[in-house]
């Protein structure tokens, strides 16, 4: 009996396996096949996703790392200069005594150690406030005292200078401690 079904089938052209496949068993086009393929579109977009915003991550830490290095160079820096802000002060007062002197050499030699050292500040980028002259700023000035005013003009500007402010790298370290006119 089973041979007659077999020739049966295969004189109307009837194949068992192509039967199976008609039945969706085994199809390309399986619904059970699509939402596979969008799950895994779905995974590998997700993978995208997750793989930018690390790289965007770490190119901000990088970012960060090289500022806040920077930034450190700076503070290590600051605290050597305003250390020697102090000698650098005490070169300006000394100045004019050392002008008044009549030892040529002298003056030469002390002259040529202050500017050197004015030179290696301004080198690490040690720059003077100018506040003589200027209208009172709070954010950079320390107002002393309050005198009043020689003329119109000078009111609410700072007539005298007592102590030098200071911007290292264009950022305040030393307030200029000043007289201000009334």
């Amino acid at each position: 009996m089973n041979q007659n079904n077999d020739k049966l089938t295969e004189q109307e052209g009837l194949n068992i396996n192509a039967d199976e496949n008609l039945s969706g068993t085994e199809h390309l086009t399986d619904p059970v096949e699509e939402t596979q393929l969008d799950a895994l579109e779905t995974e590998l977009n997700e993978s995208k996703d997750k793989y930018l915003r690390l790289a965007a991550e770490f190119d901000n830490f990088r970012r960060r790392t090289k500022k806040e290095r920077e930034e450190f160079s700076q503070i290590a820096n600051k605290d050597i200069v305003l250390a020697l802000l102090e000698v650098l002060d005490d070169a300006d007062r000394a100045t004019p005594q050392i002008e008044a002197s009549e030892d040529k050499k002298l003056k030469e030699g002390i002259s040529l150690v202050f500017n050197k050292l004015r030179n290696l500040l301004q080198a690490k980028g040690l720059k003077v406030m100018e506040a003589k002259g200027a209208d009172f700023d709070p954010d950079l000035h320390e107002a002393i005292t309050e005198i009043p005013a020689p003329s119109e003009e000078f009111v609410g500007k700072i007539v005298d200078e007592v102590i030098k402010g200071y911007y290292l790298n264009d950022k305040i370290i030393r307030h200029a401690k000043v007289v201000v006119g009334k």
